[in-house]
């Protein structure tokens, strides 16, 4: 076992001896490539006419006026695909090309990270393979035909829980037989190092970027920064550009079912205690013995059992402070933010939203909160349809 890639006691890489040297040559190549001024220049070209980047930081001021302070909105809904995703598909997939692999493979809950990786191997004519739990297949048939529009096969996963924690069981299964020529695109900040590593550094231009956005809109820095997670990889990425800054405060927020008083839910780091999960310790959800238990959440993207080994470093450090919403919660402020904005925010992102509506009345109204939109709602609307039909 190695000590690179750990968080305090945390990350790691517990993986069949088949996959280590792949993930050393990853990471190598990672090593290699990160300040290689070619890949650099391509990469922020891409980001910036392809991706869409920089995005904007959007001032809420009819939602502010509702939980009685200021609601900046990180927009990652604007970047192509409609999520945060599409950083770290570019990244990866670009490493990927430079790597001279030629498939691609990647796993996905909500179907985001799975587009990304579809478009991304569109753009460098890559061979793509998505593994996907099929009652997310289901409940995200949207995006599972944008994924097949753009050449990817979508493998539908029917083992366990039919979701993401199954998607990535037989991803990783089948890399193990493909290492040579196949690069595995992982989506969240967990999994075995070097993955958190990597994706964190592709999406720290959320954080970077909202830090300035800051500083220039309004003069200083904010007093919370918030975003959903289940991986976490949304959340790393704008905690980032402010995790040296001790007076900003760092919330994460989970999906919290139908109540943490029941087996409904995915909150990790709330219920969760440490284990080993997809080649990483950090907090898992699991019973008494060590088994992985059935996770629930209207949000496919935040439907997971683990979390990013640094978000686990982080609540143990107290740097950042994790709580859970629930589903009720989520689907109150769904149709309120977009009321008030004109803006669909994607389930995941509404965890971030509902905790801030929680804390109407607490605070003083000059207190400044941003809050990640890591997704639009386009592909949550059919599911919302069936808890709260159109009046």
């Amino acid at each position: 076992m190695k000590l690179r890639g750990r968080y305090g006691r945390f990350g790691g890489f517990y993986v069949p001896e088949v996959l280590i040297p792949a993930l050393e040559d990853i990471e190598a190549g990672f090593e290699r490539f990160r300040g290689d001024p070619k890949f650099t220049a391509e990469l922020d070209d891409l980001s910036r006419h392809y991706a869409g980047r920089p995005t904007p930081l959007y001032h809420a001021k009819r939602f502010s006026e509702h939980v009685g302070f200021q609601v900046y909105i990180k927009r990652e809904d604007l970047l192509h695909g409609g999520a945060h995703k599409v950083n770290n598909a570019l990244g990866q997939g670009l490493l990927a090309k430079y790597m001279g692999k030629k498939k691609l493979i990647a796993e996905t809950g909500a179907g985001q990270h799975g587009l990304a990786t579809a478009m991304i191997g569109a753009l460098f004519g890559m061979e793509t393979k998505i593994f996907m739990g099929s009652v997310d297949v289901a409940r995200q048939n949207v995006n599972v035909h944008k994924m097949k529009l753009c050449g990817a096969e979508v493998v539908s996963v029917s083992g366990g829980t039919c979701t993401l924690k199954d998607a990535i069981n037989d991803a990783l299964r089948y890399w193990t037989s493909h290492v040579d020529d196949t690069f595995y695109l992982f989506g969240t900040a967990g999994g075995p190092h070097p993955f958190p590593m990597i994706v964190r550094h592709f999406q720290s231009p959320i954080g970077t970027e909202a830090r300035a956005q800051c500083i220039m809109q309004f003069g200083r820095l904010p007093d919370i920064v918030t975003a959903c997670v289940g991986g976490g990889s949304n959340a790393i990425g704008i905690f980032s550009g402010f995790l040296d800054d001790a007076a900003v405060k760092l919330v994460g927020v989970e999906g919290g079912g139908k109540g943490l008083n029941t087996r409904e839910h995915c909150a990790t780091l709330t219920t969760g205690s440490v284990g080993v999960l997809h080649g990483a310790q950090t907090y898992v959800l699991q019973d008494e013995t060590g088994q992985i238990r059935k996770t629930e959440c209207i949000s496919a993207g935040l439907d997971y059992p683990g979390v990013g080994p640094e978000h686990a470093y982080l609540k143990d450090s107290g740097r950042a402070a994790y709580y859970a919403v629930t589903d009720e919660q989520v689907l109150d402020v769904f149709e309120r933010f977009t009321r008030s904005e004109g803006i669909i925010p994607a389930l995941e992102s509404s965890h971030a939203l509902a905790w801030l509506v929680q804390q109407k009345g607490k605070l003083p109204k000059e207190t400044v909160a941003v809050v990640n939109l890591s997704g639009r709602g386009d592909k949550d609307v059919s599911i919302v349809e069936q808890h709260r039909p159109m009046r």
